[in-house]
Order: structure tokens, then C-alpha cells, then sequence
């Protein structure tokens, strides 16, 4: 594999490898960070905008229709010219778009902000997982995975208590602006690192004979039934992230401050839990039972959290567990479709991937949305539960069909 630093000696590699980690998880942290604008100002722009927690949900979902439509031609355009201009035109599409609405908030706005969200997010896995497996040497890609993955997280955690403190000082359009303007601050040095375009492009060529071959290539069982988890994984996670301050005020009237404070905690334990899961997944190939058995044990504190209307202390603890076991398997998730993708394509796979998000991501804001406008507020929590446990099934029953494929594959081999 060629490596941005391929003619260097160990240091200048391992510095060039450095290098690429930070740009490509600071990306990643602002992806994460602006994606999580929204929920925790649900309450204030439900009532700046005068419109429900349905239309909310929808602009959401509008994000990830759009997501989902530009995937695939995006890890396409990632594999064929390189993964940095493409990141830096995520950011910028972004950045502006929180701009431009924090400048004229109103619901159409809001709804034309939240579709160019969903074509810069778009940008992010695909460029950020080629970049990664092009530079880093496969010893240590899984920590790399890892980091970026941590990153992420660790956006999302920040984004709740930032949003909450700049609008409670400043009002909700700063906060908006705000959050562009971090967007367009991060792309400041992806801009002017240029190598990073050829490890990518060149590190990772195309193959397959254009489009058609390339899209056949990547549309294996393994690769589809990989999307399907990665549907699932985002739609259980939904109800956590996006509803569940709002789910908590409403169902045991939590209040504001503590039931963003439990969501912070979810978060930020669930970036630490991808740190911890990336030791795991160099220790253990056995992810789907990694997988499985932590969401079968969140399934149960999340199903806690619906019903037993905990005290804050104890809620934050509950929180905290449930975040740390989700962030575990998240490494060992990322390591299937990187063993999956075909030669040439991690680009193009992880764009077909990672859209098993954005599908979750559409019908998440608009399921959890419904239950809230419809007076069940516990039913945010028992929907997620039910998602788990599916996830659980899944991981297993897809675990022993791949192993059931390879054995016959060894037998037709050996015949």
C-alpha cells in the first residue's frame, strides 16, 4: 500500500501518519458536532420557528434523505480525485449553511440549511476511511479507526453544553453562526495539506473499468447486510441523542440543564468507549459477540432509564454505562467494512456503508418525533430498547451466516 510518506524513514512516516490522524478526526469532530446542533436546541427553536417536534424531525430527515442520495457518487468522487478537496468541500458547504440559517432563522430556511447539511455530510466517511487506510500501516489502522472514531464522539459531547452556553449568552443565531464558523475554521489546514490528496487518490485507486463495474463490485451480500447494521445501529442510537432530553422533561420532568448534562455524559462516555473498543477489536475478532452482548446489556439500562424516572446522579451514572457500551463495538464495526471492501474501494464502501446512518437517521427523527408529539415520551426510550435488541440479533445471526459462507467456500476450494 502506498503511505503519504512512503519514501521517508520510519519517523517522517510515523509523523506523516500523525499528521493525517489529526486532520482527519478534527473533520470529523466538527462533522459530529454540527450534526448535534439541532437536538439540544429543540426546545428554543420549537419556539422561535412556532412549529412541532414533527417538522423538527423532518428537517432531520431531510438531511439524511439527501445523505443518503450522495453517498455512492461521493465515494465514488473520493476513490477517483482524492479525499482532501472533498473534505474541505464538506466543511465549507456546512459551515455556511449554519451560517446562513443562524442569519434568517425560519423553517424554510431551516428545511434548505438542513438539505445542504445532509450533501456535505455525506463527504465525511468515505474521504475520512480512505485517507485512513491509505496512510496508516494495517497494524495500527485499528487504533486509527479508533481515534477517529473517539473524535466524533467527542464532537457530539461538546455540541449540547457549547450550543446551550453560547445561546443562553449570546441568543440562538450566534450560537447557529457559531457552529459554521467552526466548519470553516477547520478547513483552513486541510486546505493547504496537499498530500493528503495523493495517498488517497493514488493509495487507493480506482478499479473495475468505471462506474458500473465499481458499483457492481461493492454491492456484495456482506457489504448490503453491513449497511442493514449500520441502519439499525443508527436508528437505536436516535432516540438517545435527539430526543432524549426532550423525552426526559416531559415523560419525569427532568430538568433542561440535567437531562442535557445526562445526554453530555452518554456522549462523552461513548467516546471513550471507542477508544477502549479499539484495544478490543486488535485483541478479538469475534465482534458481532462484542456487539451483541453490549447492546443486549444497553438495551437493559436504556430500558432502566424509560421507566424508573431516576434521580439526576443516578441518571448520569445510567447514561454514562450506556454510552460507554455502545462506543466499545464502533471499532470492531469499522474493522468489517474495511476487511469487506473490495481492492481499490474502501472510498465507494464505506459510501454505501455508512448510508445505513443516514437510512436510520431518516426514520429515527420521524418515529421519535411522532411518539413525542403523541404524549409518549417513555415510548422514546422503549422504541430504542426494542432497535437494540434487534441489533443484537442481527450481529449473531449475521456472524453465523458469514461463518456458514466461509466454510463452504473452504470446502469448494479444497474440492
Amino acid at each position: 500500500m502506498t503511505t503519504m510518506t512512503a519514501a521517508s524513514g520510519g519517523g517522517g512516516e510515523r509523523m506523516g501518519e500523525v499528521r493525517a490522524i489529526a486532520l482527519v478526526s478534527s473533520a470529523h469532530f466538527v462533522n459530529h458536532f454540527q450534526n448535534l446542533v439541532l437536538p439540544p436546541l429543540f426546545p428554543l427553536l420549537k419556539a422561535k420557528l412556532g412549529i412541532g417536534f414533527v417538522e423538527l424531525g423532518f428537517a432531520l430527515t431531510v438531511a439524511n434523505v439527501l445523505a443518503v442520495a450522495a453517498q455512492l457518487p461521493v465515494g465514488f468522487l473520493v476513490d477517483r480525485v482524492g479525499s482532501r478537496r472533498m473534505l474541505v468541500l464538506g466543511l465549507l458547504v456546512s459551515g455556511l449553511a449554519f451560517v446562513g440559517f443562524g442569519l434568517a432563522p425560519s423553517y424554510p430556511h431551516l428545511l434548505i440549511a438542513m438539505a445542504l447539511i445532509g450533501l456535505s455530510n455525506s463527504v465525511f466517511h468515505p474521504s475520512d476511511y480512505a485517507i485512513l487506510s491509505a496512510v496508516i500501516p494495517p497494524s495500527r489502522v485499528g487504533r486509527a479507526f479508533s481515534i477517529h472514531t473517539f473524535s466524533g464522539f467527542l464532537g457530539n459531547a461538546v455540541a449540547p453544553i457549547a450550543l446551550l452556553a453560547v445561546s443562553a449568552s449570546f441568543g440562538l443565531g450566534v450560537a447557529l453562526v457559531a457552529a459554521g464558523a467552526l466548519g470553516l475554521l477547520a478547513l483552513l489546514p486541510l486546505s493547504a495539506a496537499k498530500g493528503l490528496d495523493a495517498a488517497s487518490a493514488h493509495g487507493v485507486p480506482m478499479h473495475g473499468g468505471g462506474a458500473r463495474g465499481g458499483l457492481t463490485a461493492v454491492l456484495t451480500p456482506t457489504i448490503i447486510g453491513l449497511t442493514g447494521f449500520f441502519a439499525l445501529l443508527s436508528l437505536s442510537g436516535s432516540g438517545i441523542s435527539n430526543f432524549s432530553v426532550v423525552a426526559l422533561g416531559n415523560a419525569f420532568g427532568t430538568p433542561l440543564s440535567v437531562a442535557n448534562f445526562a445526554l453530555t455524559a452518554y456522549l462523552t462516555a461513548q467516546a471513550f468507549g471507542v477508544l477502549a473498543g479499539g484495544f478490543v477489536a486488535d485483541m478479538t475478532r469475534r465482534h458481532a459477540e462484542v456487539a451483541a452482548l453490549g447492546y443486549a446489556v444497553n438495551a437493559c439500562i436504556v430500558l432502566a432509564i424509560g421507566t424508573l424516572g431516576l434521580p439526576a446522579l443516578p441518571l448520569v451514572l445510567a447514561m454514562s454505562a450506556a454510552g460507554l457500551l455502545g462506543g466499545l463495538i464502533m471499532p470492531s464495526r469499522d474493522m468489517l467494512v474495511r476487511a469487506a471492501a473490495p481492492p481499490g474501494a474502501v472510498g465507494r464502501t464505506f459510501g454505501v456503508v455508512t448510508s445505513g446512518f443516514n437510512i436510520g437517521g431518516m426514520v429515527g427523527p420521524l418515529m421519535f418525533g411522532f411518539l413525542m408529539d403523541h404524549g409518549a415520551p417513555r415510548a422514546v426510550f422503549g422504541a430504542s430498547v426494542v432497535v437494540m435488541i434487534l441489533v443484537a440479533v442481527v450481529a449473531i445471526v449475521g456472524d453465523r451466516r458469514a461463518a456458514t459462507r466461509g466454510r463452504r467456500a473452504a470446502t469448494e476450494a479444497a474440492e
